[in-house]
């Protein structure tokens, strides 16, 4: 990461912590550097800062977020951001467009060690239900790469700090949960998974926070 790189990562990651005052709320999995697959809701543009953000940062510097390519590539100034910061994952979210299939690319990315950042509902959550149906990605990617640990991970109030068609976040206090990591079982058909890792990502939508243990004191060797 060249100097202006890592100047702005820790500028953006000092305004989103400044902005909502996010702490991580390690509920039922502790930080750990073995690789994961951290599935969350996604309701803003910010939601994959906010979790990139809580990070410890040995952690943070090996996991990458899944973003759309149409978003993180407009303009120069996003597309250094995505890019160069953030090494986003970016997916062409148009089908007929495409030239690799989604999943595939992040299973590759996970061949190189590195952890993702995903939102299986597949687009902005935008309605009043907590939770969108999951798409088919995360149980195909389960089953492509088994060994890999899947965290659900629970943002709440973001979509309150940077309402759609908003440019300036407002100050409110946000907070992300992560739950007890999942894999996929043996057998497993891909509706019940499916229903089952969204039951685990809205259960931390309803449960109250914990003490939260310190970066140094909690993250685990391999």
């Amino acid at each position: 990461m060249s100097l202006l790189e890592a100047m702005t990562s820790n500028a953006v990651t000092a305004f989103a912590r400044l902005i909502t005052g996010v702490r991580p709320d390690w509920r039922d999995a502790l930080p750990d550097r073995r690789q994961r697959i951290y599935f969350a809701n996604h309701a803003s543009h910010g939601d994959f800062v906010l979790i990139w953000s809580v990070l410890p940062k040995e952690i943070r510097d090996r996991t990458r977020p899944v973003a759309g390519a149409d978003y993180w590539r407009k303009g120069r100034v996003r597309r250094f951001v995505g890019v160069n910061v953030f090494r986003a994952v970016l997916i062409d979210r148009v089908a007929e467009t495409r030239t690799e299939d989604p999943v595939e690319t992040m299973a590759r990315v996970l061949d190189e060690g590195d952890s993702l950042i995903v939102f299986p509902e597949g687009t902005r959550n935008m309605t009043d239900a907590p939770l969108l149906p999951f798409k088919s990605g995360l149980y195909n990617l389960a089953r492509m790469r088994p060994e890999v640990e899947l965290v659900p991970t629970w943002i709440d109030n973001l979509s309150r700090v940077l309402p759609k068609g908003e440019v300036l976040p407002l100050p409110i206090l946000c907070s992300v949960a992560f739950g007890a990591p999942i894999r996929l079982g043996e057998g497993e058909e891909r509706k019940a998974f499916l229903e089952r890792a969204r039951g685990a990502l809205l259960a931390l939508s309803d449960r109250p926070g914990t003490v939260q243990p310190t970066a140094t004191e909690a993250v685990h060797a391999a």
